[in-house]
């Protein structure tokens, strides 16, 4: 009898070829059925399928969650190496004249969004984009000690601010990952079984009257519509579920690949302020490195016009630095913009993308701003509940206010 596949077995069923019966199936190291096939053509001595071995090693890799490689205990994904090996090398290429700095770093933004529609695409998790994040701040960090610093243009003060915005950024950083607020179902939370809760509901459509017939029809219709079959419970309003972490997330806006997890009712305050400390210590960052190679300019001039700069290689080096800098902290100020509009209308970005889809919601500001008006209740009234919005996953949802 063949069996379906990543299911959990029967008790009576036989292990895999994997032999562990608490991660069978769903954590199999292969395909075991696509091995067996391998195996049965070896021994009859037929040729296997052209694609045998390829589709063997994809099937392996994916069930080890490759790529990642394994050193001892731990586990180290491959994707987080490339920012580690590539960027401090590609800077460095760059700063050797004008020309090959213009070229690396036209080129590089749009290395990173390939990257980022390949893997959004396949819906994996990837740890690239939140290591090139952090790679990127502590590189940026260790040439300002090793070149900056040395030159003693930067005072004490103005050293402590920068490296207190940069712990405070990783500190808020931390806070932010830890949980962007998962649903939980009655039955998890209160401690029942699925199975009693179920039994429950189907109790309480069995009332015989009309009018609870109608209420139980209209309750049942949006009950359906609010049903994760992944999950296998009643998602809250506003929550939706996100197909790379798996899960259902309350008040879902997105999932972010530069912390690699989601923004929720639980994290998406303290996204906002990782995001505008990040901005400030970048800010602050550039114009304390430009003042540096670049003392006779003001800030905005010494970005496009910085007379010499090349003539050393570590002012280039800085000078490539900066640019970078402001390539990284451009997306992330559109990010920012973009949340404080959202939440300024009360709508979350799944939102906006149902509204445009469904063609229920209209642009506004050039598209920057997509308004639904079904949560909204003014500008001073929305960043008073989003302020003050409960973060507890137990407790009730973001109040709906239709």
């Amino acid at each position: 009898m063949k069996r379906e596949r990543f299911k959990p077995p029967e008790p009576d069923d036989p292990l895999c070829c994997c032999g562990d019966i608490d991660q069978q199936r769903e954590y199999c190291c292969c395909d075991c059925e696509e091995l067996d096939d391998a195996c049965e053509r070896l021994l009859r001595g037929e040729a296997d399928k052209p694609d045998i071995i390829s589709r063997f090693i994809s099937r392996f890799a994916d069930r080890l969650g490759l790529p990642c490689c394994a050193i001892g205990p731990f586990r180290l994904e491959l994707s987080v190496l490339p920012p580690m090996v590539l960027l401090p090398g590609l800077l460095r290429v760059a700063a050797i004249n004008c020309l090959l700095g213009v070229v690396i770093l036209t080129a590089l933004p749009g290395l990173v969004l390939w990257y980022y529609y390949v893997t959004h695409r396949r819906k994996r998790r990837t740890q690239f984009f939140l290591s090139l994040a952090l790679f990127s701040l502590g590189y940026m960090y260790y040439l300002f000690l090793t070149e900056i610093l040395p030159r003693g243009d930067v005072s004490n003060l103005q050293l402590v601010t920068a490296t207190t915005s940069m712990v405070l950024t990783l500190l808020s950083l931390v806070r932010t990952k830890r949980d962007p607020g998962f649903v939980r179902s009655q039955a998890q939370g209160m401690g029942l079984d699925s199975s009693c809760t179920a039994n429950q509901r189907k109790n309480s459509h069995q009332d015989s009257s009309p009018c609870n017939k109608i209420r139980q029809t209209n309750g049942e219709i949006e009950e359906k519509k609010r049903w994760c079959p992944v999950c296998r419970l009643v998602r809250p309003p506003r929550a939706g579920h996100c197909r790379i972490c798996g899960t259902c997330v309350l008040r879902m806006d997105h999932h972010c690949v530069w912390i690699n997890s989601c923004v929720g009712q639980a994290n998406q305050r303290q996204f906002l302020l990782t995001l505008l400390l990040f901005l400030l210590t970048s800010f602050y960052g550039i114009s304390l490195v430009l003042r540096s190679i670049c003392p006779r300019q003001s800030l905005f001039t010494a970005m496009l016009y910085c007379p010499g700069v090349y003539n050393q290689y570590s002012t280039a080096l800085c000078f490539t630095c900066v640019w970078y800098s402001v390539v990284i902290t451009g997306g992330l100020l559109y990010l920012f913009i973009l949340q404080v509009i959202n939440v300024s209308y009360n709508v979350t970005e799944r939102e906006a993308q149902i509204a445009l889809r469904n063609k229920t919601g209209r642009r506004r500001f050039c598209g920057l701003v997509v308004e639904t008006g079904t949560y909204t209740r003014g500008f001073r009234q929305n960043w008073i509940q989003f302020l003050t919005m409960n973060t507890n996953e137990n407790e009730s949802p973001f109040t709906d206010m239709v």
